[in-house]
C-alpha cells in the first residue's frame, strides 16, 4: 500500500494546476467569486482583511470592492518578520501600495493598524475538511491563532477549483478554515456534520 501524498507533493501538484490556468480563467474566477459574495452577512463597518495576490493566486480585489460597497472596512496584511504573525493596516482601492520586506505589496507604514474580523486567506491547496496548504512559512496559521485569542474570526480561503486535493495531512498547529470560495462552488466547513458545498 502506497503512502499518502505529503504536503510538499500536494502543494506542488496544486500549484502546477493553478499555474496552468489561463489569464482569462483567472479573471473570470475572480469575478465569479465577487458576484457570489461572502456566505455570511456583512455588517456595516466590519473589518475585512484581503491580500495582495502573488504567484497566480485568486485576485481578491473584485470581491473586496463589493464588500466595501456593502459597508465593510478593508485592510491588507503586513509581514513584519518570517517567524511572526501578520499585522493589518487599513486600505482602500485608491490607496497606493509599497513593496514590503518579501516584495509583496502592502499599505504604507502611515496607514492605521486595525484588527480584522473576517480574513480572506490565500492558499496553495485545500481539502473538504477545511485544511489548507500554504507556502510553508506559517504566517496565516500563527495569525489566525493570535487573532482568535481575543475575538471570533472568520477565515475564508480563496482558491481556484483545481486547487482542491483529496486530503491535507494536517498537523496540530494547522488552523482549519471556516469557508473556501472557488470559481465552481463555495465550501462551508462550520457544519458539525462535516463540510458541505453550496451554490448561489
Amino acid at each position: 500500500m502506497s503512502n499518502p501524498p505529503q504536503k510538499a507533493e500536494l502543494r506542488a501538484a496544486a500549484l502546477a494546476a493553478r499555474e496552468a490556468l489561463t489569464d482569462e480563467h483567472r479573471a473570470a474566477a475572480a469575478q465569479i467569486i465577487a458576484q457570489r459574495g461572502l456566505p455570511i452577512a456583512i455588517k456595516p463597518g466590519v473589518v475585512v482583511a484581503g491580500y495582495s495576490p502573488i504567484r497566480g493566486e485568486v485576485d481578491p480585489a473584485p470581491l473586496m470592492r463589493r464588500l466595501a460597497a456593502e459597508g465593510a472596512r478593508l485592510s491588507l496584511p503586513v509581514i513584519t518578520a518570517r517567524a511572526q504573525g501578520l499585522r493589518f493596516r487599513t486600505w482602500s482601492a485608491d490607496d497606493r501600495l509599497m513593496r514590503g520586506a518579501l516584495g509583496i505589496l502592502e499599505p504604507s507604514p502611515g496607514a492605521a493598524e486595525i484588527t480584522p474580523e473576517i480574513v480572506l486567506v490565500p492558499l496553495a491547496a485545500f481539502d473538504k475538511a477545511g485544511h489548507r496548504i500554504g507556502y510553508g512559512a506559517g504566517h496565516y496559521d500563527r495569525t489566525l491563532v493570535q487573532l482568535r485569542k481575543s475575538r471570533p474570526i472568520t477565515a475564508i480561503g480563496l482558491a481556484f477549483g483545481v486547487q482542491e486535493v483529496e486530503a491535507v495531512p494536517a498537523l496540530e498547529h494547522d488552523v482549519a478554515l471556516d469557508y473556501v470560495l472557488t470559481d465552481s462552488r463555495a465550501f462551508d466547513f462550520r457544519s458539525s456534520s462535516g463540510a458541505h458545498s453550496f451554490r448561489r
